[in-house]
């Protein structure tokens, strides 16, 4: 048995690995304890059930893509539909690193999201609400039109690059003309921000 304290942080860390070693299927409660060296009555204690602590995980690992895109969303830009621009690539980017270098957690993500997990829509709300940032200054500062709602607006933009971040997608994500055909979606939906007033 460990000697060294155990804590949620260390649970969900073990968690990545023994999901990663067998996916979401054949990965149990037993086996993140095994990694641990504790009782599964001991992960129990942080984590009530199997769900809550896959939940958690999942969380944990959809928190990363949230961190790294704040920094061009909470950046006030000079030219938001640059800072919108590279929003959209680093998402876009960070999906395809997930799917690609973690299949296992790409995999739980899957389930989660076929499961209609509050983690899976807290993490899409947190990502809407950055763009809707960016779509705020834009506006703001003349560079984007007022189409509506800035919510409204940057839900939209999010619908309409979903082909570039939904995990459904992800089979696509591996075509060698996935990045000019994600070009000109953002040129598209970029340009709609931009040109509508002077139509």
């Amino acid at each position: 048995m460990s000697t060294e304290p155990l804590t949620a942080e260390r649970i969900l860390e073990a968690t990545e690995e023994v999901l990663r070693r067998h996916g979401p299927a054949k990965a149990t409660v037993v086996d993140v304890a095994r990694q641990l060296g504790v009782s599964h009555g001991s992960v129990y204690r942080h984590f009530r059930t199997k769900s809550a602590l896959r939940e958690a995980v999942t969380k944990r690992w959809l928190d990363r893509t949230t961190r790294e895109l704040s920094a061009i969303a909470d950046d006030e830009p000079k030219d938001a539909e640059a800072s919108l621009r590279a929003w959209l690539a680093g998402l876009f980017e960070a999906k395809r690193r997930k799917a690609g270098d973690d299949p296992q957690l790409f995999a739980t993500y899957e389930v989660l999201l076929a499961e209609n997990s509050a983690v899976v829509e807290e993490h899409i709300t947190e990502l809407v609400a950055q763009i809707e940032q960016i779509v705020h200054w834009g506006v703001e500062r003349g560079q984007f039109t007022a189409l509506g709602p800035d919510a409204q607006v940057a839900r939209a933009v999010f619908d309409a690059t979903s082909r570039f971040h939904d995990p459904a997608y992800a089979p696509q994500w591996l075509k060698p003309e996935i990045l000019v055909e994600f070009e000109a979606v953002v040129d598209l939906v970029l340009g709609g921000l931009r040109l509508l007033d002077r139509i």
